[in-house]
């Protein structure tokens, strides 16, 4: 049976960059209020905010200082309880992110509750994932702490069974309130190896990416709390195969709906160092997604993104955000949103928004950059190769304020940004694609649409096609009663097809609506339907 949320499009809001209605530069909830209309007209059903809780902002929400309260920033609980009444009455869900694998060190748990993280008199050899150690000295207690992200975010422990419920007393309170799920920041973090050991170089992830414990914590949080409510979750979970999705997803384990998985967001830099770029090669992204359709079908569910708030844009990634940035876009997302799982948009994708190239590390404020820059420039590597690095895969590539019009500041804000807005924001922008004839947004409503309207979108199976192929990635979807071929070329070159079934254009992203002399232009994508039996 098909669940309301296999059938959804989700749309990420990253709040300080949406939309600001009060001129101080940050986005905030009456900005977002604002721009329901705009969610809705395109086709989404489940809005995913990401944090708006009380914080420091050493990371940038990410660091929690008060579940409980909404950060002055972006507004008042008031102005919360009016977003979420808004969204439901436009028949949309909000799902919040829920990060509870640390706080900020600003928690009053910190001081109060010092049983609630994880203490050592001596530190292990883990690295931090934003740099340096991950254990700082804490001079009031005498001990090192751990803190696999900043040192201002304490990792919490899961081991404390009054931490667990204090921290499933804080779901029911918002999922009472009438919130409709959680994205759970890197979930499979919370159980750590209980006796710490040392990682090979200083990697501790063996010991805390899907710990020992981190089935029985999850059961126990739908136990607890989720089975109660009619909601969705997704954990974001990096180092998790598809096996291990399986028995995460899979409906029998009272685990969560969906996983976010990395591995295909990781093909095109080095393993040891994400800053390191490198060409895409099309067949290992295609050996990979395959692997994860096939291993979640009929077992569990996959979630489908190019985009998030820690990623660089998609269309300057594996695209072409010059020349074919029309093309590549909407290739792009026909890839992605025919498959099988639940798509994700984050803001601006829908219209082909790109990477930025600050000229100054000044204007980045993203702290993994910040402190990678540090780091290399420490040991000689020159300027420029650093941030060359930089504009391809900084995180604040995805943070440049939403582009609504041609305005100053895109229409952002009317005062002066937190993160400088993108300069192309005065030929790519919302307004700009709504009166375009041919954009990027229209295409995203008719994609989004599709899968509301056709269940093979959504229960079909995958066969992937033109396995070796460099540069096309072709694959089906099938029912029974139905076969959809997908064609994506991935390059801007003219690529010719050893063979094409006859069938009705389901969308196409160019023009004359043909398939020219059995080639596919540059980034050229077409879905056909044969409406045969398939055996």
């Amino acid at each position: 049976m098909t669940t309301w949320w296999q059938q959804a499009t989700v749309y990420q809001i990253y709040p300080r960059s949406f939309n600001d209605s009060n001129g101080d530069g940050i986005g905030d909830i009456p900005g977002i209020i604002q721009k329901l209309d705009y969610l809705k007209t395109l086709g989404i059903d489940i809005i995913w905010l990401s944090p708006v809780y009380n914080s420091p902002n050493d990371d940038n929400g990410y660091d929690i200082r008060d579940y409980y309260q909404i950060h002055s920033d972006f507004g008042t609980m008031a102005d919360f309880d009016q977003l979420l009444e808004e969204v439901h009455r436009r028949g949309m869900k909000l799902v919040m992110d829920l990060v509870v694998n640390h706080t900020s060190d600003e928690h009053p748990w910190f001081e109060e509750r010092p049983d609630f993280y994880i203490w050592r008199d001596q530190p292990n050899n883990w690295g931090s994932i934003f740099g340096g150690s991950a254990w700082e000295y804490d001079d009031s207690r005498g001990q090192y702490y751990l803190h696999l992200f900043s040192k201002k975010q304490p990792d919490l422990n899961w081991e404390n069974p009054e931490l667990r419920q204090a921290i499933y007393d804080m779901m029911h309170w918002w999922l009472q309130k009438g919130v409709d799920g959680f994205r759970m920041d890197v979930i499979n973090f919370i159980s750590k190896h209980p006796d710490l050991p040392d990682g090979e170089n200083g990697d501790g992830s063996p010991y805390f990416m899907n710990g020992p414990r981190i089935h029985e914590f999850l059961r126990e949080m739908h136990d607890n709390v989720l089975q109660h409510y009619d909601c969705v979750t997704v954990g974001e979970m990096p180092g998790t195969s598809p096996e291990d999705a399986q028995i995460y997803t899979n409906p029998d384990n009272h685990e969560v709906n969906m996983i976010f998985t990395f591995e295909h967001m990781d093909l095109d830099h080095a393993p040891d160092d994400k800053f390191n770029y490198q060409p895409l090669n099309l067949i290992d992204l295609k050996d990979n997604l395959e692997k994860w359709q096939h291993a979640l079908h009929n077992k569990g569910w996959n979630s489908l993104y190019w985009n998030n708030h820690d990623q660089p844009r998609i269309v300057s990634r594996f695209g072409d955000d010059q020349t074919y940035r029309y093309e590549s876009a909407t290739m792009l997302a026909t890839c992605l949103h025919m498959m099988q799982g639940t798509p994700y948009v984050y803001q601006g994708e829908e219209i082909g928004m790109t990477n930025v190239s600050f000229s100054s590390i000044d204007d980045y404020r993203d702290i993994e950059t910040l402190n990678m820059y540090d780091e290399k420039r420490t040991v000689g590597i020159d300027e420029a190769t650093v941030l060359d690095q930089i504009h391809h895969v900084s995180r604040d590539n995805a943070r440049t304020p939403m582009q609504w019009s041609d305005d100053e500041n895109a229409g952002f804000t009317t005062g002066t940004p937190w993160l400088a807005v993108n300069p192309n924001y005065q030929t790519i922008n919302v307004k700009h694609d709504q009166n375009s004839e041919q954009s990027i947004y229209s295409y995203y409503q008719q994609l989004i649409a599709m899968r509301k309207q056709y269940d093979i979108v959504t229960n079909g199976d995958f066969t992937l096609l033109e396995r070796d192929h460099p540069q096309l990635f072709a694959y089906t979807r099938n029912n029974g009663h139905e076969n959809w071929t997908v064609y994506c070329n991935f390059s801007s070159d003219t690529i010719t097809l050893t063979e094409i079934p006859n069938g009705e254009i389901m969308i196409h992203n160019y023009d004359d609506g043909i398939l020219s002399n059995s080639q596919l232009r540059p980034y050229e994508t077409i879905v056909l339907r044969n409406m045969k039996e398939v055996e």
